[in-house]
């Protein structure tokens, strides 16, 4: 395997990482379970039926610059 096709590998994780994301999401949903998701900095249980309770409120998010270094 050539160092080009290793690179165009690596650029199609975050794809698949999504992809799996989403199916996990929607795979638990269909087996009756509930999935936790934060929508607008809000903790949430989500019901297949599409049903929320709340859970608690949440941190503001840290917006991260992708091409700088963050220690925390």
């Amino acid at each position: 395997m050539t160092e080009n096709e290793i690179d165009h590998l690596e650029q199609l994780i975050p794809t698949l990482a999504l992809g799996a994301f989403r199916q996990a999401y929607f795979d638990s949903l269909s087996a009756g379970n509930s999935v936790l998701e934060v929508i607008e900095d809000v903790l949430y249980e989500v019901y297949a039926d599409g049903s929320k309770k709340k859970i608690k409120d949440m941190p503001a998010s840290i917006k991260v610059d992708m091409s700088k270094k963050v220690y925390l």
